[in-house]
């Protein structure tokens, strides 16, 4: 199997990613900060270990100001929830974000719309191009939250983070990020670029597992809490603890999934950031340049030579985008994401929300032979009319 879909998830992972995971299970089994004996301060120190991890990586000076979470989409929710209490409407608050937001900022703010705060969507060009200037002239005085994605998931356009964040800042309006397809690809300081809050996948360009993420939030910022309960300090009072990272981290946290992800972030930190990148966008730009020769294949997303995310999406005329996945995967061997992507809005911007799209991701463990043979599979399926492939087979519909 050559996989492609790590805009989803990376696979597979490093072997140091699954040993972590594996003596956490097997040597370090204890809850953290729910004991003092041994096995508990062990556990205690995997998770400081990775969040100091986090913290490093990230450019943030506070490692009790990461939070960990389920995923980027639990982060995501803890950062819009938090600013706009879940408890009482927010008549008259306002925020602002893009056209290119993943459902999992695109559902939070429904729900908050619902609840009275004001959302303004800046729009773009079709390939995701979006102004700066565009999204500082729609903060209004009761603007109180922006929120973007560094980089949209469906096409890989990269958002101006760090000319909204730093203007922002001096206007002390937090600016919370989506860097579930940046984090681990794109060196990312949240100083240097303004950022209040982030939001991290774990398993993505992190390389860690499923079921871990993370959340930055910037000192002198505090959230309301998504959820209370136990966090082994405080016990005795009824109210959540006021310090980070206790604050929201209630119950017990996965701390094996957490120990895989300091793991994951040690091998980008020996690798180095920079250079894990710089490798899958080369690979990016090679299957771009490539597939935009072959007779039947039309390319979305950022022209090539504009900085983006090393995400190729595309449609194969005739075919349904779930149709090509399939044939991909069938004939082929090669794991792609067809449909939309979780990102609704991005296809309209694209105009492909009733066909969706066709996407290839590189990441970490993809090789160059991969993109050949990527290239050799498209050119093959582009030469034969759909029915050549799909005769014999069942349309599934991937949406």
């Amino acid at each position: 199997m050559i996989y492609l879909d790590n805009a989803a998830t990376s696979c597979p992972k490093p072997r140091e990613v699954v040993q972590a995971v594996e003596q956490a299970l097997s040597d370090v089994c204890a809850n953290p900060s729910r004991g003092a004996y041994e096995l508990s301060l062990q556990a205690s120190r995997a998770l400081l270990r990775s969040r100091r991890a986090v913290a490093g990586l990230f450019g943030i000076d506070d490692e009790s100001r990461v939070i960990f979470t389920l995923n980027a989409t639990h982060a995501l929710n803890l950062a819009l929830k938090g600013v706009f209490s879940a408890r009482a409407p927010e008549r008259g608050a306002h925020m602002v974000t893009s056209r290119l937001e993943h459902n999992a900022v695109a559902r939070p703010l429904a729900t908050l719309e619902r609840r009275g705060v004001a959302v303004t969507r800046v729009p773009c060009t079709p390939d995701g191009t979006t102004d700066p200037a565009d999204i500082l002239a729609a903060v209004r005085p009761e603007t109180r939250l922006v929120v973007l994605t560094h980089a949209s998931n469906v096409l890989g356009t990269l958002l101006p983070i760090a000319e909204v964040g730093l203007a922002l800042k001096e206007w002390g309006i937090p600016l919370l990020v989506d860097s579930a397809q940046t984090a681990g690809c794109f060196p990312i300081d949240v100083e240097q670029m303004g950022i209040s809050l982030l939001a991290i996948s774990g398993h993505k360009g992190l390389l860690g597992p499923q079921g871990v993420g993370a959340l930055y939030i910037a000192p002198g910022l505090e959230l309301e809490t998504l959820v209370e309960g136990g966090t082994g300090s405080r016990s005795e009072s009824l109210e959540q603890p006021a310090e980070t990272p206790d604050r929201y981290e209630a119950g017990t946290p996965n701390t094996p999934g957490i120990a895989g992800l300091a793991a994951g972030i040690e091998v980008l930190v020996r690798e180095g950031v920079a250079a894990v990148g710089a490798r899958e966008l080369a690979m990016a730009r090679r299957l771009r340049e490539r597939l935009a020769q072959i007779e039947g294949i039309r390319l979305y997303g950022p022209a090539n030579g504009t900085p983006a995310a090393p995400i190729v999406p595309l449609a194969v005329e005739g075919m349904a985008s779930a149709d090509v996945a399939h044939v991909l995967d069938r004939e082929f061997h090669i794991a792609v994401r067809a449909g939309l992507h979780c990102a609704p809005e991005a296809h309209r911007v694209a105009g492909t929300l009733e066909t969706g799209l066709v996407r290839l991701s590189i990441g970490h463990a993809t090789t160059w032979a991969d993109i050949d043979a990527a290239v050799e599979a498209l050119t093959e399926i582009a030469g034969k009319p759909a029915e050549h492939w799909l005769k014999n087979w069942e349309k599934m519909n991937v949406r």
